[in-house]
């Protein structure tokens, strides 16, 4: 199973950006995908996740402003991530958890300067 993360990078306080992970060797739909980050020196914290069955879970920092969704056809989550604030740099990682494994992606860095 590999977990392919994209569309970080440097973005002014206020702006947006949207985040892509595409699975092979598994399938999205029939599992929980979800979101992370870890910014230096912290541990890696839970942003949201989405179930099989489309239910949504959101870090409360995040709720309102960051919004994930998937696309079955592509096997792919997105992190569309709006009003972006500096305490929201961080390497980004998505995650494929199913019944008996969990999968991370490479991570993608996001920084947003003020």
């Amino acid at each position: 199973v590999q977990l392919q993360a994209s569309g970080g990078g440097l973005v002014l306080a206020g702006g947006s950006l949207r985040l892509s992970c595409a699975a092979s060797g598994e399938i999205f739909s029939r599992n929980t995908g979800g979101w992370y980050r870890q910014a230096p020196g912290t541990q890696r914290e839970f942003i949201a996740l989405v179930t099989s069955s489309g239910i949504t879970n959101y870090r409360d920092s995040v709720e309102g402003r960051f919004t994930i969704s998937r696309d079955n056809a592509k096997n792919t989550i997105y992190l569309q991530m709006n009003s972006l604030k500096p305490e929201d740099t961080a390497v980004y990682y998505c995650r494929l958890l199913t019944p008996r494994n969990n999968y991370w992606g490479q991570g993608t860095q996001v920084t947003v300067s003020s």
